[in-house]
């Protein structure tokens, strides 16, 4: 059964940091394609950042220079850390998973969310 808990979520002042963890389960976490998203109230989710193949990374503009993805495959955990946070970035966050091409018929699978607030 494929599980994805996201941590680290809070309220920060901005220019905070805050580090969110997504641990996977599921035996997914080596060959699936691990990222994050955010939704904040009445907005669309949105790509916030993502391993792409050969895991080369891909940020939303807006992030860019301030948030980095990284992962720790022996504890089959994703990060995303976040610096210099701004009142946009409140939303809740998501861990997500995609599976490779080749997993004909896979779906992919989300988190629970974790909320991110940046207010002063």
């Amino acid at each position: 059964q494929v599980q994805l808990v996201e941590s680290g979520g809070g309220l920060v002042q901005p220019g905070g940091s805050l580090r969110l963890s997504c641990a996977a389960s599921g035996s997914i976490f080596s060959i699936y394609a691990m990222g994050w998203y955010r939704q904040a109230p009445g907005k669309q989710r949105e790509l916030v950042a993502v391993f792409t193949s050969g895991d080369s990374t891909n940020y939303a503009d807006s992030v860019k220079g301030r948030f980095t993805i990284s992962k720790d495959n022996a504890k089959n955990t994703v990060y995303l850390q976040m610096n210099s946070l701004k009142p946009e970035d409140t939303a809740v966050y998501y861990c997500h998973a995609n599976p490779p091409w080749w997993r004909v018929g896979v779906p992919d699978y989300w988190g629970q969310g974790t909320q991110v607030t940046v207010s002063s």
